[in-house]
């Protein structure tokens, strides 16, 4: 497989989401993948664009198949990524992001070593309390436990290969262009893009003396 497979994973609020969907939007040949989920679609949303709505029996039966990459149950809801979606935008030298939580990273690691692991941590604590109470979305209550959780959430820092710190938007992005530009530039990506370049190299006669 020539394309990388890049995992994205932070704490509530920590705005990885828009940072995805900033570097998706300038970088080419990179996508996402959209998520299987047993939650109810809501307005505005599309079946097969922004997730895969699926039954909650079939969705199990999905996990008994092997059929995801990686899975969670989130609030109540489950939540998972096609195996063979992934593996055939690698396999045609397509890089995937997957924007997901500390958990679901570790199941892809187990099963795709080779990913990029990235981890977005805000700036402070603080920072990512006002972003919360910037959503306007949540009571007091509701934001001081997804502030707990998110110092679990950060404490698996150690497990990924980047920590990109979102302090500021534009060097966050640039942060993670740079991660995408380095990981295609790598042996392993390389090796099979440029075949044909090496093996015309290498089959060259030797310059004369």
């Amino acid at each position: 497989m020539s394309g990388s497979l890049f995992v994205v994973a932070a704490a509530s609020g920590t705005g990885k989401t828009s940072l995805v969907k900033a570097l998706v939007e300038v970088k080419p040949g990179i996508g996402t993948s959209v998520s299987h989920t047993t939650r109810g679609i809501r307005p505005g949303e599309v079946d097969g664009m922004n997730y895969h709505f699926t039954g909650r029996e079939e969705f199990v039966r999905l996990i008994g198949e092997g059929a995801f990459l990686e899975h969670a149950e989130v609030f109540g809801n489950l939540y998972g990524t096609s195996k063979e979606w992934v593996v055939s935008e690698l396999q045609a030298d397509r890089d995937v992001i997957l924007e997901i939580d500390w958990q679901g990273a570790a199941q892809v690691r187990r099963l795709l070593p080779e990913a990029v692991n990235i981890f977005i941590l805000p700036p402070s604590l603080e920072t990512l309390n006002a972003r919360l109470n910037h959503r306007g979305q949540d009571s007091a209550e509701v934001i001081a436990h997804r502030l707990r959780e998110a110092q679990g959430d950060i404490a698996h820092y150690a497990e990924f290969d980047y920590l990109v710190v979102n302090d500021d938007f534009n060097a966050a992005l640039a942060d993670l262009k740079a991660i995408v530009r380095a990981t295609r530039l790598t042996y392993r990506s390389q090796s099979v893009r440029q075949e044909t370049l090496i093996q015309r190299l290498l089959a060259s006669a030797s310059p004369s003396a």
